[in-house]
């Protein structure tokens, strides 16, 4: 997919952050759009400041935890457009907890939304694009796709799994041979709202040494990438093929760092968090 124009792309997690900044580049670039977020007020303010008429911008407010109105959407954006060419799986949540004192409700919260809401956005739409012999699929991971951290055990599993479930599907689809493909985005901090609502369940202090107001703000001091950026990295690997997009230097440096280190870099995040509690 050398060119968005005229292309119909589907974006979750639209109301804010990357969601939005994908959106408006795409439709400076003459993409038709399908947006989506589970904040409303949000996901108008994204259609608002896009001002495109109805026959380019489609949006809907719904969890990507609820497999029916993902399926849904999906129906409604081939009644409105009849083509879909571009579906970008980037709604997600945070949840900081260790994995003693996690709560089941909030294990599934974070699964049902940062892992189904992509296997739901990825099969509800893979088959039209079969059907029409093009497409491209982005499901964002994290770089906590790439190494794990304490305290962020659900967040880790959901987004290994996002790289796994991506990167195989990524080889089916060359296998067949049939026009659709798939990249799988790492983006380090990311200045969005995700650690600001995140959920912080209990066990975090005994691990980190520090309360979960304080881990909030510790932890969005280390974004530096904008959304802005990000979306444009994002577009220009679809646009390259590429089977994995990095975000941020601090991507770059998490990446070779595990690959430097497969496992022994699980020793220098120890070390590092019992200094961070001295």
């Amino acid at each position: 997919m050398k060119s968005f124009k005229d292309k119909v792309a589907v974006i979750t997690g639209a109301g804010s952050g990357i969601g939005r900044a994908l959106a408006g580049q795409l439709a400076a670039q003459g993409a038709k759009l399908a947006l989506s977020d589970v904040n409303e007020a949000g996901l108008r303010e994204t259609v608002e400041a896009l001002d495109l008429d109805s026959e380019r911008v489609i949006s809907k407010v719904f969890d990507v935890a609820d497999r029916g109105a993902v399926y849904a959407f999906a129906d409604d954006v081939m009644a409105h457009f009849d083509a879909v060419h571009l579906v970008i799986n980037n709604a997600g949540v945070a949840l900081g907890a260790s994995v003693d004192e996690m709560s089941y409700e909030d294990f599934e919260w974070l699964m049902g939304i940062n892992f189904w809401g992509v296997v739901y956005g990825t099969k509800a739409f893979l088959p039209h694009m079969k059907a029409a012999g093009e497409g491209h699929i982005v499901n964002v991971s994290s770089v906590f796709g790439l190494i794990s951290v304490p305290t962020q055990s659900a967040y880790n599993a959901a987004k290994f799994a996002v790289r796994g479930f991506t990167e195989s599907l990524r080889q089916e689809l060359e296998i067949e041979n049939g026009g659709v493909s798939c990249t799988t985005v790492h983006p380090g901090g990311i200045k969005t709202n995700i650690a600001r609502n995140a959920r912080m369940g209990s066990g975090m202090e005994k691990i980190t040494g520090t309360d979960a107001d304080k881990a909030r703000r510790d932890f969005e001091k280390l974004f530096r990438t904008t959304p802005e950026d990000a979306a444009t990295t994002i577009l220009k690997g679809v646009r390259a093929n590429k089977r994995r997009v990095l975000i941020g230097s601090d991507a770059l440096a998490i990446d070779g760092m595990q690959r430097l280190l497969p496992t022994s870099y699980q020793r220098l995040m120890v070390a590092g968090q019992k200094l961070m509690r001295r």
